[in-house]
């Protein structure tokens, strides 16, 4: 520089920023990986069926099992951001002011996790000048409710109608005012009060009743959005000190891409639906078609395990998702079989 200005001989490289190539890259920028969680090879198996499809998830398991460490994990395996859904939920958070300090664009998908003790407004939105709640700022994201019980029944039930429309309208006496929230919807519990219902090693202490109890907190119409319900269990201690090289996320985040490509061709001509998850009753018909065998494993669970008649939809949508990540054109009884075992909480008397 000092030469330059000297004698001028010096010439000057103008600096080159490739805005776009900048973009692209922070988008698989993560400090975290499944690869750190050792172990819990169904759940991380469920979370990529979660992703793949766009659907709702329960995590149960008692304290400790690595519940939150796994849902935290799940933005790393969700395709990336288009470039329209960047310049959408960037929009969200400069609304909001909760724009990062030094950035122009959000490039990452959002991973929101509010305490329990959050209020109807903060989570849905509104207040005097109408400002958007938590489950806008997860649009195109990951709302992540921990401990899904201890929130507030009125919190959970506004939450209802976001869900099925996946937008938000806030009205006060002069404006009316629309906020996006399509959102993927992670939630986590214990089984019971105490922690221990099912746990294979220590006993609960709960009194007869109160895990139903405990359980019920959570409403049935909130569960009939939630299509996945994964019991987590605790690690056993010759797969913690394992030295095993787990999967990395990037190599999931590779089968989610693909099922989620078939599904964009697959719903060209349905507007607004882009996953499995956003299938109507009447799509139902027409794409998830299952042959007789499957028709037959499917009345059996329902008889067997006491499943709700809400499980039949869930689990019909669930099986496409599995299909597609094996890249099968036709829903087989395999695929329907793994989607079967992901609603626990359907079954009448679990819990006691």
């Amino acid at each position: 520089m000092i030469d330059f200005f000297e004698s001028g001989e010096e010439s000057l490289k103008p600096v080159s920023v490739n805005t776009r190539d900048e973009f692209f890259h922070s988008q698989y920028d993560f400090e975290i990986d499944f690869a750190d969680v050792k172990g819990q090879e169904n759940i991380k198996r469920a979370l990529e069926i979660a992703a793949a499809g766009g659907h709702n998830a329960i995590l149960i398991g008692p304290p400790g099992a690595g519940k939150t460490m796994l849902a935290k994990r799940l933005p790393t395996i969700l395709p990336p951001l288009s470039l329209q859904e960047a310049l959408e939920t960037t929009k969200i958070h400069s609304v909001a002011g909760k724009l990062p300090e030094n950035s122009t664009l959000v490039s990452k998908r959002p991973f929101r996790s509010p305490h329990h003790t959050i209020s109807d407004v903060a989570l849905v939105g509104g207040g005097g000048i109408p400002q958007p709640g938590e489950i806008s700022l997860a649009h195109n994201g990951v709302l992540f409710l921990d401990e899904l019980p201890e929130f507030k029944r009125t919190v959970l039930e506004v939450m209802r109608q976001p869900m099925e429309e996946r937008r938000v309208t806030i009205s006060r006496a002069k404006v009316a005012v629309d906020f996006p929230a399509s959102f993927m919807l992670i939630a986590s519990m214990n089984p019971c009060p105490c922690g221990y219902y099912n746990h294979p090693d220590r006993e609960c202490t709960c009194q007869p009743g109160t895990v139903q109890k405990y359980l019920n907190k959570v409403s049935g119409p909130l569960l009939d959005r939630i299509d996945l319900h994964v019991e987590v269990t605790p690690v056993a201690f010759s797969e913690l000190s394992a030295i095993k090289q787990q999967e990395h996320s990037s190599s999931i985040r590779e089968r989610v891409i693909k099922a989620r490509e078939i599904q964009a061709e697959r719903y060209q001509p349905h507007p607004g639906i882009y996953c499995n998850a956003q299938m109507s009753s009447k799509m139902l018909k027409e794409i998830c078609v299952i042959n007789t065998a499957a028709q037959n494993l499917l009345k059996v669970a329902m008889e067997k395990l006491n499943l709700s008649a809400r499980a039949y939809d869930r689990i019909l949508k669930v099986s496409r998702t599995v299909a597609d990540l094996s890249q099968s054109e036709d829903i087989k009884v395999e695929h329907l079989a793994e989607a079967i075992q992901y609603r626990s909480l359907d079954r009448e008397g679990w819990g006691g």
